[in-house]
Formats: C-alpha cells, sequence, structure tokens
C-alpha cells in the first residue's frame, strides 16, 4: 500500500482545495474534496482522519496552518484505506470493512463490521452510496486468498451491514461512481458497471487504456491513476466514458 500513498494524496489534494474554494462554509457532515478509494486520509468539514495500520487518528483543522490532534482510535489490524460518507467513515483492512460514525467528530464511535463469507483475507477499498456500499476483494499476492470479488452491502441498518451480491472479477483495485456508474479497477481495464439494481449489478462496459489503479469521479470528469500517470475522462454519460487526455 505505501507504494500508493503519494499518487493518491497528489490527486486527493488537488480535488480537495477545488472543493475547498467552492464550499467553505460546509458544515462538519460535508465531506470537503473528493478522496480514491485507496486514500488513508478524510477530510470532513473542520475534521482529518487518517489511518495508519492500526488506529484512526483525528485531527481539527479549523486553522489549516496549526492542526490540533483530538484523538486516536484504535480499530484492529492490517488498516489499508478509509472512505467517508456522510456523517460516517468505512474504513477497510486487509480482513473486514469497519464502519464508524462522526455525529461527534472529535470522538468517531465504531456501529459495525462488515464481513464477506467469500473471502476470508483480501484487500478492501471500499465505497458508500445511499443505503449500498461497494468493496473489491482482491486476493493476490500479499492479499492473500482464493477468489477476488467486487462485494455489495446492503447498510440500511448501518449495525448489521449484510453482503447481498458478488461479482467475481479478475484482480480489482480501486473504485468510485457518479449517479449509477461504477467504476472498478481491475488488471485487465477499467470496468465500468450499472448499479441501478446493485444488487443485480451488470458490467455494462471497459477502458483498456492503462493500467488502473484508483478512481476519482469528480463533476463530469473521471480521474484514473493508472500506473503510467493519470487519465481523465469525461463522463457527462456516466456509462460511456470519453478519453480527455493522458498525463504521464
Amino acid at each position: 500500500m505505501k507504494k500508493y500513498i503519494y499518487p493518491i494524496l497528489f490527486l486527493s489534494i488537488c480535488i480537495a482545495s477545488l472543493q475547498c474554494t467552492k464550499n467553505s462554509d460546509s458544515s462538519f457532515m460535508a465531506t470537503t474534496g473528493q478522496g480514491g478509494s485507496l486514500a488513508r486520509f478524510a477530510i470532513a468539514g473542520n475534521y482529518l482522519y487518517t489511518v495508519d495500520h492500526e488506529k484512526l487518528h483525528v485531527f481539527n483543522i479549523s486553522d489549516p496552518a496549526n492542526p490540533v490532534a483530538k484523538a486516536t482510535v484504535p480499530i484492529g489490524f492490517e488498516i489499508e484505506t478509509i472512505y467517508p460518507f456522510k456523517d460516517k467513515l468505512f474504513i477497510g483492512s486487509t480482513s473486514v470493512v469497519h464502519i464508524f460514525s462522526i455525529t461527534n467528530p472529535e470522538q468517531p464511535q465504531k456501529l459495525s463490521t462488515a464481513i464477506s463469507p467469500a473471502v476470508l483475507r483480501r484487500c478492501d477499498p471500499v465505497v458508500a452510496k445511499d443505503t449500498v456500499a461497494f468493496a473489491t476483494l482482491r486476493t493476490n499476492t500479499d492479499c492473500g486468498g482464493l477468489q477476488s470479488i467486487l462485494a455489495v452491502y446492503d447498510i440500511k441498518d448501518i449495525t448489521n451491514p449484510v453482503q447481498k451480491f458478488a461479482y467475481r472479477v479478475a484482480e480489482p483495485y480501486g473504485l468510485g461512481y457518479k449517479d449509477d456508474a461504477l467504476y472498478v479497477c481491475d488488471k485487465d481495464g477499467l470496468l465500468v458497471f450499472d448499479i441501478k439494481k446493485p444488487y443485480e449489478l451488470k458490467q455494462v462496459g471497459s477502458l483498456k487504456d492503462g493500467s488502473y489503479v484508483d478512481v476519482i469521479p469528480y463533476n463530469n470528469t473521471l480521474i484514473c491513476w493508472v500506473r503510467a500517470g493519470v487519465i481523465l475522462y469525461d463522463i457527462s454519460n456516466p456509462f460511456t466514458p470519453q478519453l480527455i487526455t493522458k498525463i504521464n
């Protein structure tokens, strides 16, 4: 994961800077900017949340020049990613997805753990939309396991997330969505899914312009981190991304 941090950090800070300019008066519940699903930090309003391999760290950034550490919360082992959604944090590890409430932004409270019964050990980037969460469960190399899947969790009852669907993929990495289109980075390309019916999701396309690692949908642009650099797509029509440019 360490080799992924700096490109994701760069992209996320760029997006966050743009969004901060637009939403300087947003409440703490509103996520500031848009990070990728492999990110190890997230900003919600006046708070920065970061994860290391075992803990969640909370900083007040009301004064960005003087961040103040507020709390350190034990999570578990082999923590990899963090994704903010409304007043929740979805934190992926190599074994489960932990879900925390940030209703009290300085004291995150654990609500539940999402577990995939099909895969005992894997890497877990995760994103959430409405009452559904999506996670790519990669089981190659360091992640162990035997089967890689795109898992879909029912999170209507946030205290009891349940996996309701699994779609087999080759070697998935990061993911993101715009409207009803879900983009999944896979060793075979960027996969595009229709998630109007999330428990019956269907692959509707794929792109082969690079070796995709993570994506950030931002307005009508899909920012893709690929191993050779960055690719930008126009997603005015979310299901048919159109190449804008490649940055090597």
